[in-house]
């Protein structure tokens, strides 16, 4: 689906062969009504920030009541959350694609979580309005951040399990190794502390979280949890 502000493909006009039968309306189509509503409102919360979004708001750009805007999102926490989970999806690809390599397990966890305090770092620098939504989401244990997290743990799970069946990991409980995990990398992780870290350098962040993810893969690989 096109987004709202997509040109017209090159080449091509309303009068122009390319532009008629069914698939050309595929291409035009209008944006569904909700992510009309959603492209509205990412734009008003990198602008305005989340305190500032306004059901109301959102709707007069979008040329409906703010009543119609309800029957696709049931409040404005809803609504800015929804921007947040599309960022969120997409960290959630970038980091499946990680999982899916066929590297070795040690290397695979070290990039899943690097890559991961990466791109909140990236987005707490270019929009800290987004950023503020998952941090407060996170906090309030709100259901995009459950999903979330559940959605990380099945990556790291996973990851772990084809170590430990590969024998790059000595584990003698899975539940126990993926604590240690997430546990010792929460510091680093946890949308809290990447904001009260957002004026250290970040070369400095990323030589303390290599060196706690160097130490963790030692007591992984000799399986002393």
């Amino acid at each position: 689906m096109l987004p709202a502000d997509a040109p017209f493909p090159s080449g091509a006009s309303a009068s122009s062969p390319s532009s008629s039968g069914p698939n050309a309306r595929a291409r035009t189509a209008p944006p569904s009504a909700d992510a009309r509503l959603l492209a509205i409102a990412a734009d008003h919360l990198r602008r305005l920030g989340h305190r500032q979004v306004t059901v109301v708001g959102v709707a007069a750009e979008a040329g409906m009541t703010h009543a119609n805007v309800y029957r696709y999102f049931p409040s404005k926490t809803a609504l800015v959350d929804a921007v947040a989970g599309r960022w969120l999806r997409e960290v959630e690809a970038e980091l499946g694609a990680i999982a899916d390599a066929p590297d070795p397990a040690d290397d695979k966890l070290e990039r899943l979580l690097l890559a991961l305090a990466s791109m909140q770092r990236e987005v707490l620098a270019r929009d800290p309005h987004l950023f503020a939504v998952h941090r407060d989401a996170t906090v309030e244990s709100r259901p995009i951040a459950r999903r979330h997290r559940g959605r990380l743990r099945q990556l790291v799970e996973r990851v772990i399990e084809e170590g430990m069946n590969a024998g790059t990991f000595s584990l003698r409980d899975r539940e126990r190794g993926l604590a240690f995990i997430f546990d010792t990398s929460h510091r680093f992780l946890h949308p809290v502390s990447i904001q009260l870290d957002a004026e250290v350098p970040r070369d400095l962040i990323e030589a303390r979280l290599g060196a706690v993810i160097r130490a963790m893969l030692r007591i992984l690989r000799i399986g002393t949890l």
